[in-house]
């Protein structure tokens, strides 16, 4: 498996159907109506009885169950999974090599609630990935179910992450993040943790020249309230997955590719057989840092800042309004930030920075336009 060819197959079987950020149930089961039935089943109803849906896939030997949405506004990897069902669906020699050594379960939402409401929560305000030892909710008493007649020999936990991440303490955007999580709270090296991390490895490895020094590792904290710790605690070799930003790409369209390209080849590294040797080059890449902010406009003068000039950083907050995503900018910090990077840079070179009502920004405003020297500058997205 080689980057050309996962370049070459994906527009042929990107879905066309699933776009942006917010994916619902509304969305994939579109998708779901042009699948063959016998894929697809209802595995059962979320708090408020929304259908929670799983395919499967292959006939091989090797369990893997996947899952996506579990945080609601997390949908990136969701739209990737639709994309690898379209090539399943195909006579390819890679899906068929697949195939016939694995079987897949895959659950495309697991909150459909949370994603309904673009929420990282479900309808009772829980975190699922916070809830796998009250499994309290019936999304997790669902997923452990699934876990247990399965008998998933891998897992793949997949998530996205927000902008503010780099690999590492850097300008690097961590546009992918990968961790092996631990399963006790000594962090020991296992089998099975070796096992995640040396695929972890092979993804890296494949990917760095598409995004080179872009890809980040979770910290490996123990807690064994989330699922991916749980199932790695119960000897099941577990891997997290994060989906995150690339330049320019809040719709994560860019992104979507990236987690076609490291899913498949997650799963290719399985079928061919996870080979432990160099599972210990998995600390090689950079833990994850919070260096980013959206907008950074730096050397700015505010009235209330006599002579000194600062930088703003501005985060947009993801607000769904009438079944759209609106990216509304919000005044995070004003200060000097030397070792904090914006995905956009605006240098002030010293003016005056008002905003349109002609007052001095505030930390938590929420501000679409500021006026520098009385120019008009935009900074949604």
């Amino acid at each position: 498996m080689n980057l050309e060819l996962l370049n070459t197959i994906f527009p042929a079987v990107k879905n066309p159907e699933l776009f942006g950020r917010y994916i619902t149930n509304s969305h994939i089961e579109k998708c779901l109506e042009k699948l063959p039935h016998s894929r697809i089943s209802t595995l059962g109803y979320s708090v408020e009885k929304r259908p929670i849906y799983s395919l499967t896939y292959g006939h091989g030997p090797i369990n893997i169950l996947l899952w996506s949405q579990m945080h609601g506004n997390e949908s990136t990897s969701t739209k990737a999974l639709f994309d690898c069902f379209n090539l399943f669906e195909t006579e390819h020699k890679l899906s068929k090599d697949i195939l016939e050594r694995c079987t897949l379960v895959v659950i495309p939402i697991l909150n459909p609630d949370g994603a309904e409401k673009y929420s990282r929560l479900n309808a009772n305000l829980v975190d699922l990935n916070r809830d796998a030892q009250d499994l309290s909710q019936p999304e997790s008493r669902l997923l452990r179910q699934v876990y247990k007649d399965f008998k998933p020999d891998f897992c793949f936990n997949l998530h996205g992450q927000r902008t503010i991440f780099s690999a590492g303490e850097t300008n690097n955007v961590a546009t992918l993040s990968f961790l092996s999580p631990s399963q006790d709270e000594a962090r020991s090296i296992t089998t099975n943790r070796k096992t995640a991390m040396s695929i972890i490895v092979e993804i890296n490895n494949l990917l760095q020249p598409e995004i080179p020094n872009g890809i980040g590792r979770y910290d490996d904290g123990f807690n064994l309230n989330c699922v991916g710790d749980t199932f790695q605690n119960f000897g099941v070799p577990t891997i997290l997955y994060e989906a995150g930003h690339y330049a320019n790409d809040y719709a994560r369209e860019a992104v979507r590719r990236l987690m076609f390209i490291a899913i498949l080849k997650g799963l290719d590294v399985i079928t061919n057989g996870v080979r432990n040797e160099n599972y210990d080059t998995y600390f090689n890449i950079p833990e994850n840092a919070k260096c980013f902010y959206d907008i950074i406009i730096r050397n700015a003068k505010q009235d209330n800042m006599e002579n000194e000039l600062v930088d703003i950083a501005i985060q947009f907050k993801e607000t769904l309004i009438n079944s759209k995503l609106h990216f509304v900018p919000i005044v995070e910090a004003i200060e000097k930030l030397k070792n904090k990077f914006g995905h956009k840079e605006i240098d002030a070179k010293g003016k005056l920075l008002k905003t349109e009502e002609n007052s001095d920004l505030i930390i938590g405003g929420e501000i679409d336009f500021v006026l520098l020297n009385n120019e008009k500058i935009s900074l949604k997205p």
